[in-house]
């Protein structure tokens, strides 16, 4: 049977110990709380008679008084008053025992009983001469009534006086009997408390001893002892399934650091030759990127065409060049660090000043700005990247009726830039796959600065440190598209304090 109970899983042993102790504790108590109430049950009736008695004297003065307020002031709420402490006093009296014994305090009760009822007639009486203006009789009535409340009063005191010593002899014992009970109640729990914590040892033990040989060989094991091995337990619960399986974990452990040894020779191996391919990629970039135009020849360069077209009187060309090294040297400077959202629109504005020039004034452009978000740090290159897409897929074929909208707004503790188009719209599908970064751009029809919708978004996520920072709206095909970013206004804070610990 033993062996039986020890089979079983763990949960079901802890839970079956607990089970015992708690029941047995359980029935314990009930039968304590069930003693307890039944002795304060006796010692709240010891003094039951007394305060009967109590309320009795309290009736009878409650009688005695509101007839005599009545004989003096003869309203009716005095007679209403009369009444109803004559009817309390009534049905008080008729719970008097009226039996006739050999005990005084029974003889007492009685004889209060019955000189109570003469009293009721008596001021009964009374209160019917008073009525009748019979001013001899109820001065007689009231004379009688008056002794026979005082008579009805020294017995009640009498009797009272001697059921008290009865009930306080009585109360004496029960306190006695009370206090051994507690006593042997107190006893009886530590017994049941001792008798729990020792089978409860007693089980817990037999059941963690494998857990602690386990114990102690895994710790052998982390030390790098793999020859350890601990004795099988001879019972079929989950510590015996676990101690079984060490062995065999043991031993597999030893072949797999041999197996990984040889994988990590490989992989260091493999891990030099990708060092050397990468190392050579980087100096081919380098090369690449020295091989490139320096870009203050090209600034220089354009000023340069600017200042001619100065001389020569050409405003319009002088403009043209002008912003046009503008943009590049906002490309160039800014392309790792972050801006301002004035410096994203003024982007924003010459490169619509350039397709215009370009494009001989086609694309509408307007604007609605709130002047107080434009100091709102943001990424650089985002709405320049995003008005292209817009002028190259919804716009370029559309002719002077292409318009863009570009707006400023706050929602919430959002900054929200807006670009909208009413070109031809993008469908639902290609939207959540640019949303995912799964969208791939169709080969180049026109020219653009390299800088696609998916590398605007992961920047703008990773710069606001979220994923709902970028919006597209479209109704369908030729209903326009609205691209909606979203900045933190925090950053603008925490930049500035950046900008302060650098100074």
């Amino acid at each position: 049977m033993k062996s039986r109970f020890f089979d079983k899983p763990l949960q079901f042993k802890i839970i079956i110990i607990c089970a015992i102790t708690n029941v047995i504790i359980f029935v314990v108590n009930i039968f304590l709380i069930l003693g307890i109430n039944s002795m304060s049950n006796d010692m709240e009736a010891a003094y039951l008679d007394n305060r009967q008695l109590n309320e009795l004297t309290t009736a009878l003065s409650d009688v005695q008084d509101s007839m005599t307020e009545y004989l003096s002031s003869k309203t009716s709420e005095s007679l209403e008053n009369y009444y109803k402490s004559a009817q309390r006093y009534q049905d008080l009296t008729d719970t008097l025992n009226d039996k006739i014994t050999d005990q005084s305090y029974d003889r007492m009760e009685r004889n209060i009983k019955f000189m109570s009822k003469t009293y009721l007639d008596e001021v009964a009486q009374t209160v019917e001469a008073k009525r009748g203006r019979n001013v001899e009789k109820y001065r007689t009535y009231y004379e009688n009534a008056t002794e026979l409340c005082d008579d009805i009063e020294e017995y009640i005191t009498n009797l009272n006086l001697e059921l008290f010593v009865v009930n306080s002899e009585k109360y004496t014992a029960l306190s006695k009997a009370f206090k051994k009970f507690e006593a042997a109640g107190v006893l009886v729990m530590t017994l049941i408390m001792v008798g729990n914590v020792i089978m409860v040892a007693s089980l817990v033990n037999a059941m963690t001893m494998p857990l602690k040989n386990l114990a102690s060989s895994a710790d052998e094991v982390s030390k790098g002892n793999f020859d350890t091995e601990i004795p099988d337990t001879p019972y079929d619960d989950e510590v015996g399934v676990v101690t079984r399986a060490f062995n065999k974990m043991v031993v597999s452990i030893k072949q797999y650091i041999e197996q990984l040894k040889e994988s990590m020779e490989k992989e260091r191996l493999l891990q030099e030759k990708e060092l050397m391919m990468t190392a050579h990629l980087k100096e081919a970039q380098l090369k690449y990127l020295q091989a490139q135009i320096n870009p203050h020849f090209l600034f220089n360069t354009l000023n340069a065409g600017a200042q001619l077209a100065m001389m020569e009187g050409a405003d319009k060309t002088y403009e043209y060049v002008q912003t046009v090294a503008d943009f590049f040297r906002y490309n160039v400077k800014n392309n790792k660090n972050d801006v301002t959202v004035r410096e994203e629109v003024d982007l924003v504005d010459n490169y619509i000043q350039i397709l215009n020039v370009r494009f001989s004034g086609d694309i509408g452009y307007e604007k609605q700005i709130d002047k107080r978000l434009l100091d709102i740090k943001m990424p650089s290159m985002i709405l320049q990247p995003i008005v292209e897409n817009a002028v190259n897929h919804g716009i370029r074929e559309m002719g002077d009726k292409g318009k863009i909208s570009l707006k400023v707004f706050r929602d919430g503790e959002d900054v929200c830039i807006s670009v909208a188009d009413n070109g031809k719209g993008i469908a639902k599908e290609e939207i959540d796959r640019i949303l995912d970064g799964s969208y791939e751009p169709r080969e180049q029809q026109y020219d653009n600065n390299g800088i696609g919708l998916g590398n605007v978004i992961a920047r703008l996520r990773l710069y606001a440190g979220r994923d709902d920072v970028v919006e597209i709206h479209s109704q369908g095909e030729n209903m326009g598209c609205e691209f909606i970013v979203r900045i933190p206004r925090q950053k603008k804070e925490a930049n500035d304090v950046q900008s302060d610990d650098r100074g």
